[in-house]
């Protein structure tokens, strides 16, 4: 199904761009619009939600078909339909802002438009980061407080050893739309929460979970998430910059099927191919954030039981039919965690040592 998955979204890239539905979409809004600008706009969105319709099909099979039968899926029909329309209506309320600032930024910022729109995504990103704790996830899930004693007490005392502060320990019903458990921070600043799904919590002994935590506790030990930030950050300068350069190249139209150039076309059709070239550097982003989750480890492993983190990565990689020993060059792409596998054994030999 992911071949077919593959092949597929290729040939769609295709027919957008060599095919020329990029070309046909753009002149039929050109020809409503007599503003660039709404026009522009208008043509982004309509792609953003054509694409959406064409990838529904895949979303199906992969929650109602394949989710279902392994037994991981939770999600009814009402629950499917909403979620679509809540992303929808955050895509108008949030995305369609951001797109016009982008686009006016584009045409009115002379030739240097693209240092303007990294400030405007830089500050963009950050502030979903901060808001999406408190704003955004509660809009598709429920969040309590977590209610166990025990495991709140084993908690507080980790977090006092390792000097870590946040904003609460919440429990979300992950059950709602899938059996697989997770843990995981989100947040900036002080608005920073720790998050347990309630089928991690079903699965796993107290002492487990602490483990777990605490190798959440490395990364920002070791600032993985600012190091990230970061680099992210500075890769989406360097591909702003890529495309000021872009944009004044008949050629980068013309070769990808667009016969009249423009600020959106021109953002499209970097957005599209960007990734078919940075699939080939993917290996270089996936060693390092494996050698983030080592670290992670590590520190998990000097904090509490490596033991401990052991017998949770088993039961996490059971409860979600995770491949144990992965072939190295597919994993070596596609992979940002290292294999059970590796990671165990390194646990291991931190536990005798």
């Amino acid at each position: 199904v992911n071949h077919f998955e593959i092949i597929f979204s290729t040939l769609v890239l295709l027919a957008w761009t060599l095919g020329g539905g990029l070309n046909w979409l753009d002149n039929t809004w050109q020809a409503l619009s007599y503003n660039a600008l709404n026009s522009g706009v208008f043509f982004i969105m309509s792609l953003i939600l054509i694409a959406s319709v064409i990838d529904l099909p895949f979303g199906l099979y992969r929650t109602f078909v394949l989710e279902e039968k392994f037994g991981f899926n939770k999600m009814d029909g009402k629950t499917f339909i909403g979620d679509l329309f809540k992303e929808l209506l955050l895509m108008l309320i949030i995305g369609l802002p951001l797109i016009y600032a982008i686009l006016y930024l584009m045409g009115a910022m002379g030739e240097y438009w693209w240092a303007y729109v990294w400030l405007v995504l830089t500050g963009f990103s950050l502030l979903m980061f901060w808001a999406y704790p408190s704003f955004i996830a509660p809009i598709f899930n429920k969040f309590k407080p977590l209610d166990n004693i025990e495991l709140k007490a084993k908690i507080d005392n980790l977090l006092a050893r390792t000097g870590f502060k946040s904003d609460g320990v919440f429990v979300m019903d992950g059950s709602k739309r899938s059996s697989h458990g997770n843990a995981y921070f989100t947040g900036i600043g002080k608005n920073k929460r720790i998050v347990f799904f309630d089928t991690l919590l079903k699965g796993m002994e107290d002492h487990e979970v602490e483990a777990i935590l605490a190798h959440e506790l490395g990364h920002f030990h070791h600032k993985h998430i600012r190091k990230h930030m970061i680099t992210s950050f500075s890769i989406s300068l360097l591909g702003l910059a890529l495309l000021g350069y872009l944009i004044n190249q008949p050629w980068f139209f013309n070769g990808l099927g667009i016969e009249n150039s423009s600020n959106h076309t021109a953002l499209i059709l970097f957005m599209l191919v960007m990734p078919v070239f940075s699939f080939f550097i993917a290996p270089i982003s996936n060693a390092l954030s494996r050698k983030h989750e080592f670290e992670a480890d590590a520190f998990a492993a000097k904090h509490t039981n490596a033991n401990d983190l052991v017998s949770s990565l088993v039961k996490l990689y059971r409860d979600n039919a995770s491949t144990l020993t992965p072939d190295r060059l597919y994993s070596a792409f596609h992979d940002s965690h290292p294999s059970a596998s590796i990671r165990i054994n390194h646990l291991k030999a931190a536990s005798e040592g």
